[in-house]
């Protein structure tokens, strides 16, 4: 019996051992798919959390650069300004005008201060110079020689980079306390804001002049503000990238850009006597105003089409002679009246050439405007400090 229980003990065993052997197999069996099923699992669960995480990754660094972005925008968009003042031997005024400005703009978050040096001759480069050294948003553009104040306006709308564009005199006569009142006329949806020297601290035989001048430019052009030539101005930085001035028509910039279709403002304005120095402006300014009122005219109205200003002009001139030619023929050969006492005979030819000439002056206009190309820079700049 022991003998046998001996014998069933070891059988015992290889059967445990079958039946270890016989689930392994199924387990070998099974092993293959519970790796799948482990990595199953975790792929199931890492897909919706990539799902979940992509759009979050996606949206944290649009939302994290999103708001400075906004923030950027509301400091250096509508609030970022460029201060351009043309400077002719203005070095007395200069630090005094820096510090004004720096007071008026404390609020109004980035600006920069672009002195544009037309040739002065005296220590305002020098006196600018100090400035910049003091302050980084002071820039100087300096020119070779004086170019005028067109010129400096033209560079220095040219190199500023603010969204907002105002210029300025140096001479302490426009006040920089007016700018955030200009500033705010931008934002509500103007494009041009002129100031108003609404009371001028000049002498009379600039005032005079001046109300006469800003009346008939008003009539003629049909922009309803008071005052054309202030330096006071403020403006959208594509209304200053857009207009071209030349020559002397920094006076009529406001008609320029009412002629390109922006919206022009008008602002009255402090305006201080002058406290260093003289005016820059002698009597020519007047019959050069005039001069440039009709250059204005033109460009802005028959530019594209000069053949419309002289082509009208010849006809009315030609039918006007031809019309008195005909009458005095048709005296001399159905009435018999002799034309060689009839100097209206000549004055008719003389109409209908002028007439011809006239048409002709319009057509080399239109050909003129179609070939041409964009007139070069008329200055030349030294050096420039940004």
């Amino acid at each position: 019996m022991p003998d046998q229980n001996q014998e069933e003990t070891p059988a015992t065993p290889p059967q445990i051992s079958d039946d270890q052997s016989t689930p392994r197999e199924p387990a070998e069996n099974a092993q293959p798919p519970q790796p799948p099923r482990q990595e199953q699992q975790p792929v199931r669960q890492q897909q919706p959390r990539e799902r979940r995480f992509r759009p979050q990754e996606q949206r944290r660094p649009r939302h994290q650069g999103h708001r400075p972005q906004e923030s950027q925008q509301h400091r250096g968009g509508p609030n970022e300004l460029s201060v351009v003042i043309p400077v002719f031997n203005e070095e007395q005024s200069l630090r005094e005008l820096y510090e004004n400005i720096r007071s008026a703009l404390s609020r109004i978050g980035r600006y920069e201060i672009l002195f544009v040096d037309d040739g002065s001759t005296d220590g305002s480069v020098r006196v600018m110079q100090e400035l910049r050294g003091r302050d980084r948003r002071v820039k100087i553009i300096r020119f070779r020689r004086n170019f005028g104040k067109s010129a400096a306006l033209s560079v220095g709308f040219a190199n500023a980079g603010g969204d907002i564009i105002v210029t300025m005199d140096a001479d302490l006569q426009d006040d920089p306390d007016e700018i955030p009142g200009l500033v705010n006329e931008i934002k509500k949806g103007f494009d041009l804001v002129s100031g108003w020297k609404k009371k001028r601290r000049d002498p009379i035989s600039k005032t005079i002049p001046s109300r006469f001048f800003n009346f008939v430019t008003s009539l003629i052009t049909g922009i309803r503000i008071h005052d054309f030539n202030c330096g006071l101005k403020a403006y959208r930085k594509e209304v200053a990238k857009e207009v071209r001035i030349y020559g002397e028509l920094h006076r009529y910039i406001p008609v320029l850009a009412h002629g390109l279709g922006y919206k022009i403002g008008e602002v009255p304005v402090r305006h201080h006597p002058r406290k260093y120095g003289r005016t820059k402006f002698g009597a020519g300014r007047f019959w050069k105003g005039f001069l440039d009122l009709v250059t204005v005219l033109f460009t802005t109205r028959y530019m594209q089409r000069p053949l419309h200003l002289f082509g009208f002009w010849g006809l009315v001139f030609f039918l006007a002679g031809l019309g008195i030619d005909l009458y005095l023929a048709y005296l001399k050969y159905f009435h018999g009246m002799s034309l060689t006492n009839r100097p209206l005979f000549a004055g008719g030819i003389l109409l209908i050439i002028v007439g011809i000439q006239f048409v002709s002056i319009g057509l080399m206009g239109e050909l003129i405007t179609k070939t041409r190309s964009q007139p070069e820079r008329e200055y030349s700049i030294r050096e420039i400090w940004k």
